[in-house]
C-alpha cells in the first residue's frame, strides 16, 4: 500500500536522521564502547546497574527483547559470574537479578566511557547548540510517549529587560506556525506589551516568566482594566514545554493576584480554536460569556470574551 506523500517524506526524513545517528553514537560498530559487549548487552547491564533487583520479565518488556534471547544473554554473563540472582519469594518461578561485585567492576568504565563519549560530542556545539539538542531529545521522547526524567524546578518570576522582546517574538512564530495568522497579530501583541510597560501599575498589574534553568517557557499577563476588573492576556506556552501544568500555574497565578489586588472579575479575549487555553481558562472557574467572528489576523476566527467573578471567593473568605 502506497504511503501518502506527506507521511513518505517523513518516513525517509526519520529513517535518515537514524542511519546518522547511529553512526554519530558509534552504534553500528562490532563492539559497543570498545568492549567486548554488544549494544544490547551494554543495555542490558546498565538495566541489571541502575534496578533494584528485578525480574527477566521486566527487562525484556522495558527494552522490547524477545525473552529467549535475554535469557541467553543474562546465561552468558552468569557465566562469566557478572549476575547473581535469587529466587522471589512471592514467586518462586521467578530470580530477581542483580550485578555481582565483579559486573559492578566491568560495567563501570563502560558508564564511564560512555558519558566521556556524549561529553566529547557535545563539547563540539556551543552552549546554546547543546540546549537545543537537549530540548529536542526530549521532545522527541515526550511526543513518543517515553519516560522524561524529572528536570530542574520550573519557577514563575517578574518580568525582566528583554523578556517583552521575547513575549512578542514568541506569540508572532508560534500563532503563525500553528494558527496560520498573519503579522497583524504580533503587531497587536507588540501593541499589548509596550502599554503594558509604559503604565505598569506594580500594585495592580503582573507579568509573570515560567522559567526553567534560564530557558523561558512561557508567559501570562494581567493588567488593569478599572478599579474592579482586571483583564488576563497573552497567557503563552512553549510547545516542548505543554502538558506541564505550566499553563494553569501562569492562570491560577493570576487570579491570586486579582484577588490580593482587590479585583472583583477578570476577563479575557481569545480564539474559538484555542481548545488548550480554553480548557485551563474552565478549569479556573472561568465561563464563556459572548463570540463574535472578527477577521483581524489574516482570515475569519470567532472570537471569545470570558470571565471569571472573583466575589464568591472574597465571601466565602470573609465569612470565616
Amino acid at each position: 500500500m502506497a504511503l501518502m506523500p506527506v507521511l513518505e517524506k517523513h518516513v525517509r526524513a526519520v529513517r535518515s536522521f537514524n542511519r546518522f545517528y547511529t553512526r554519530k553514537i558509534g552504534l553500528l560498530s562490532e563492539g559497543h564502547l570498545n568492549s567486548p559487549f554488544s549494544l544490547t548487552e551494554v543495555r542490558v547491564l546498565y538495566e541489571l546497574a541502575y534496578r533494584r533487583s528485578p525480574v527477566a520479565a521486566e527487562i525484556a518488556k522495558d527494552l522490547g527483547l524477545d525473552a529467549g534471547y535475554l535469557s541467553r544473554i543474562l546465561l552468558r554473563f552468569r557465566k562469566r559470574g557478572l549476575v547473581g540472582r535469587t529466587r522471589s519469594a512471592g514467586d518462586r518461578r521467578q530470580s530477581h537479578l542483580a550485578l555481582t561485585r565483579k559486573g559492578q567492576g566491568v560495567f563501570r568504565p563502560l558508564d564511564r566511557s560512555a558519558s566521556q563519549a556524549v561529553a566529547a560530542l557535545l563539547k563540539q556545539l556551543s552552549r546554546g547548540e547543546q540546549a537545543s539538542v537537549v530540548k529536542a531529545m526530549a521532545a522527541i521522547t515526550r511526543i513518543l510517549g517515553g519516560p522524561v526524567e524529572r528536570g530542574p524546578a520550573i519557577v514563575l518570576r517578574p518580568h525582566r529587560p528583554g523578556d517583552i522582546g521575547w513575549v512578542v517574538n514568541r506569540h508572532g512564530v508560534l500563532y503563525a506556525r500553528e494558527q496560520g495568522w498573519d503579522e497583524r497579530f504580533e503587531a497587536v501583541v507588540a501593541q499589548i506589551a509596550a502599554a503594558f510597560i509604559h503604565n505598569f501599575k506594580p500594585d495592580h498589574e503582573r507579568c509573570w516568566i515560567a522559567e526553567r534553568s534560564g530557558e523561558m517557557l512561557g508567559s501570562v499577563f494581567l493588567v488593569r482594566e478599572s478599579d474592579e476588573v482586571a483583564r488576563l492576556r497573552l497567557l503563552l506556552v512553549e510547545p516542548e514545554a505543554r502538558g506541564l501544568g505550566i499553563g494553569k500555574r501562569l492562570v491560577d497565578e493570576c487570579i491570586r493576584f486579582a484577588r490580593r489586588a482587590g479585583y472583583r472579575k477578570i476577563v479575557l479575549l481569545t480564539e474559538s480554536t484555542l481548545k488548550a487555553a480554553q480548557h485551563i481558562y474552565q478549569q479556573a472557574g472561568f465561563h464563556l460569556v459572548r463570540e463574535a467572528q472578527h477577521s483581524e489576523f489574516g482570515f475569519p476566527v470567532v472570537g471569545q470574551h470570558w470571565e471569571l467573578d472573583l466575589e464568591p471567593q472574597r465571601c466565602r473568605n470573609s465569612s470565616v
